[in-house]
């Protein structure tokens, strides 16, 4: 009998709580459909919503533009709606909370910030809408959650069981490992003794396997259920180009492939982001320099006009954040390669959040990588510590140099097994639309080698290598001349290598350890430890044929450039484009509709795209809705913007003057 009546307890039990699982589930999904305007959840979303709003916690991994943000927005409404309270959001980005709070107050939903931009009396007022419970998600950065002031307010929140949920955006900034990391995160961790029974959710687009664990340790989410979604971004169409006056090949791209449309471009140093932006205007492009060197008001302005207009180009700095949030960036250009894959994937995330096509390109060549090893080797970090960070640089250029589809190196890097196994070609690469010619530089890398080691042992010194290339290809020049080396016997032997090729095999030596970068102001090149293996003929050394072919070296070369290198090759449209095809008439709504929104935007003081997307335009230009009932079928317009611009944009798709307009 007991066991029976424990049959019945538990059949109980587990009644109540599907009612209460079926109970969040129509919840959150009114929410999305009423605040938010969408149909249905996307790929994970509904799982982590319904997770979330149960009050589980959870580590959410999400790639850019896959709809991160609904899923702690959602759970917050839902839980204040069941009376739970206030969700407190942690963002490093002022700038990205001004905008998703903007945006969050155009659907209807109470939601505020406090950082740095706010007076006392704004701030005082944010506090007292606190505490009278009525702010249903407050954003706030890591290092103000942290204040006494801050922390006093949230515990009167948690004695009255009024605070919901801690959301912790970019979480892989808490990690040591992350490419983004910011020691403040770690002070999150006051969070999980001190409001024990409040779920935590820990969102990132970017994490390996190393800084997803550290995550785990360090915001104390072990018992947490992780979400992990395809890292893949099928409408980026990636592009990796060898180094060849990277100016000019940044021009040609931009003013060939994406002439009038929206871009970042990223430099490793604030001299670099000035030059090309000044560069970029002196050719007739649209573009801003953004960097921590700058005024903080000069910086926020051109960030402003990035965000809020259209065909801007933004130059900015690899190592410092923009909170960009604008989903018709379509292109991200690296003209320096970044220190890891997790920084180049987070920053070519910022292109076609929309689902339209983009495109990521980068130019990295020899200098990247002896760069990149120095900095490593002469930081004051521990060794085991460099060796976490050269792992990682080797994966990057793994990724630059491979033959195979790049796509594949990306999803395997993130412990992503590719649709079609190792071996798939996904069509949206460089490599995929046009494959690169192998090359064995096997010989070439042993007389390299050869090279140094003889003139070492001529002159004592090691020298860089523009001298060592110089003497391979038989240039004697005054720095040769000077030291007597054109007598070595290695004087001439490399001489049918262009100097594109010669460095070609350098860097690829140097990714391998065979050549490395030795110590002191002029970052000389010795022989490394891979070096004997390579001249003994033990390590192979295969290379992607170079823009400039070597001649007799590369059998089935191709003549002329390949299409990575034409001029006016625009990369193949990848994905499936949200773009609808639109007939004239179309097309003159929805140009009228642009310029409606662009008014709101403006006097909202707010981006274009948080009052309507480009793809909720599309689709009322292409259906022409004539009732405030067909309105509501458009993904996108929620009961909120229904209400507020109903009337409008009916009277702006008929060609009539809004309600209100002069």
């Amino acid at each position: 009998m007991a066991g029976a009546a424990e049959v019945t307890q538990t059949e109980g039990t587990n009644s109540a709580q599907d009612a209460l699982k079926e109970a969040i589930s129509a919840s959150a999904l009114g929410v999305l459909r009423e605040v938010f305007g969408y149909p249905h959840f996307r790929g994970l979303q509904q799982d982590v919503v319904e997770h979330v709003s149960g009050g589980g916690d959870a580590l959410v991994l999400m790639p850019t533009g896959g709809g991160k943000s609904l899923c702690y927005q959602v759970p917050a409404i839902v839980r204040q709606n069941a009376g739970l309270g206030t969700t407190v959001v942690v963002s490093p980005l002022i700038a990205l909370m001004h905008d998703q709070v903007g945006a969050l107050r155009e659907a209807g939903v109470s939601a505020d910030f406090l950082n740095s931009t706010l007076d006392s009396a704004q701030t005082q007022a944010v506090e007292a809408a606190l505490r009278r419970g009525e702010v249903t998600l407050l954003y706030v950065a890591p290092e103000r959650l942290l204040t006494p002031r801050l922390l006093a307010l949230l515990d009167f929140l948690h004695e009255r069981g009024e605070l919901a949920l801690f959301a912790i955006d970019e979480a892989h900034c808490v990690s040591q490992w992350g490419h983004d990391f910011r020691p403040e995160y770690r002070g999150l961790a006051e969070l999980i003794g001190r409001y024990s029974g409040v779920p935590r959710v820990a969102l990132t687009a970017t994490a390996d396997a190393l800084t997803r664990e550290d995550i785990v340790e360090r915001l104390g989410l072990e018992q947490a259920r992780r979400f992990v979604a395809s890292f893949d971004r099928p409408n980026i169409h990636y592009t990796i180009v060898e180094k060849n006056d990277p100016t000019r090949q940044l021009l040609r791209f931009i003013t060939q492939e994406h002439a009038g449309e929206s871009g970042i471009v990223y430099a490793q140093s604030r001299r670099r982001v000035d030059e090309l932006a000044e560069t970029l205007r002196a050719h007739g492009l649209p573009a801003l320099a953004y960097h921590a060197g700058m005024d903080a008001s000069q910086r926020q302005k051109h960030q402003d006009r990035f965000l809020r207009e259209e065909g801007l180009v933004m130059v900015a700095t690899i190592a410092f954040g923009m909170g960009i949030d604008k989903p018709d960036v379509r292109f991200v250009a690296h003209i320096d390669a970044p220190k890891n894959i997790e920084g180049y994937y987070q920053e070519t995330g910022r292109a076609g959040r929309d689902g339209a096509p983009a495109h990521a390109w980068m130019a990295y060549g020899l200098q990247d990588v002896v760069q990149q090893r120095r900095m490593i080797d002469d930081s004051p970090a521990q060794d085991a510590f460099k060796q976490v960070l050269r792992d990682k640089l080797d994966a990057l250029l793994a990724l630059a140099e491979t033959m195979g589809c790049r796509r594949v190196r990306l999803l395997q890097y993130f412990g992503e097994t590719p649709p079609g196994g190792p071996a798939w070609r996904c069509g949206h690469c460089d490599n995929c639309t046009d494959p690169p010619v192998p090359w064995d530089a096997s010989e070439a890398a042993r007389k390299l080698i050869s090279c140094m080691l003889r003139v070492h042992q001529a002159s004592g010194l090691a020298f860089g290598a523009g001298h060592l290339i110089d003497i391979l290809r038989g240039q004697a020049g005054p720095k040769v001349l000077q030291h007597g080396h054109e007598r070595l016997s290695t004087f001439g032997i490399g001489a049918d290598l262009s100097e594109v090729q010669w460095r070609s095999v350098l860097r690829q030596l140097v990714a391998i350890d065979a050549v490395q970068v030795s110590p002191g102001e002029f970052r000389t090149l010795e022989p490394g430890p891979a070096a004997r293996a390579v001249l003994r003929g033990e390590t192979s050394v295969v290379l992607r044929a170079a823009q400039a072919a070597p001649a007799g070296h590369q059998p089935g070369a191709r003549g002329g450039r390949s299409a990575r290198g034409r001029p006016g090759t625009r990369a193949p449209q990848a994905g499936k484009p949200e773009d609808l095809a639109l007939d004239a008439e179309a097309q003159v709504r929805l140009a009228a509709l642009k310029h409606w929104r662009a008014e709101v935007a403006r006097a909202h003081q707010l981006p274009a795209f948080v009052i309507f997307h480009d793809s909720t335009l599309r689709a009322l230009a292409a259906q022409a809705p004539q009732h405030l009932e067909g309105l509501s079928s458009i993904s996108g317009i929620g009961q909120r913007k229904l209400d507020a611009y109903g009337p409008d944009l009916l009277a702006v798709m008929a060609g009539r003057a809004p309600e209100g307009s002069a």
